[in-house]
């Protein structure tokens, strides 16, 4: 069974940082894009950021020069790093996976929240 177990979600002080995880299981075939969203009460969920098999990325402007996506192809996972964190950065963070062959999928989420 296809799953995204997310990780690494939490409270933290304005201008903190936290590190995301995700890791893919459950199909041999291969990953193509990864990446991030999130979602706000109230609002849409928007992309955060994506990475593709081969490492070309994608950022939300909201987020450029704070965040950094990362992955591991060998062992299908993908990273964000989450540096000078802001108030309006709480959200439930969802992975998001593209298999080929299989299509999209999505982890359960995890709540980030940046509060003093």
């Amino acid at each position: 069974q296809v799953q995204l177990v997310e990780s690494g979600g939490g409270l933290v002080q304005p201008g903190g940082s936290l590190r995301l995880s995700c890791v893919a299981s459950g199909s041999g075939f291969i990953i193509n894009a990864m990446g991030w969203y999130r979602q706000s009460p109230g609002k849409q969920r928007e992309l955060v950021a994506t990475i593709k098999r081969s490492g070309t990325t994608n950022y939300a402007d909201s987020v450029k020069g704070r965040f950094t996506i990362s992955r591991d192809n060998a062992k299908n996972t993908v990273y964000l790093q989450m540096n000078n964190l802001k108030p309006e950065d709480t959200a439930v963070y969802y992975c998001y996976a593209n298999w080929a062959v299989l299509g999209d999928y999505w982890g359960q989420g995890t709540q980030v929240t940046v509060s003093s």
